[in-house]
């Protein structure tokens, strides 16, 4: 079952979590400004929907299953983004801190 907004920013790692949707509109958040959250959201958004289109056209190339979405997941510098739920829901995270599988498998549907 997955975890809630208040569930995940209690997780090893986690410093915010956020939850939007496809047209990047923040629909809930925690640990975070209202401000930065929805800017937090049309970021991930834009990043959702190029996953989605390169998914769908690499199934098409490849014969080979890549949708729907389950999520996305970018480290970089020492911190990590993890989105599940299709790519909806998410967090930011210390990447020296945190689970990944851990938190994915609590993002998933």
């Amino acid at each position: 079952m997955a975890a809630n907004l208040d569930e995940l920013v209690n997780m090893q790692g986690v410093i915010l979590a956020f939850e939007f949707t496809r047209d990047g509109t923040c629909t809930s958040y925690k640990d975070v400004t209202r401000k930065m959250a929805a800017m937090i959201c049309r970021f991930c958004a834009a990043v959702t929907m190029n996953f989605n289109a390169l998914a769908s056209g690499f199934t098409e190339l490849s014969e080979q299953e890549w949708v729907p979405q389950q999520g996305w997941i970018y480290v970089g510098g020492s911190h990590t983004v993890i989105l599940g739920k299709g790519g909806y829901r998410g967090v930011f995270a210390k990447s020296d801190q945190v689970h990944i599988d851990q938190v994915f498998a609590a993002l998933a549907d």
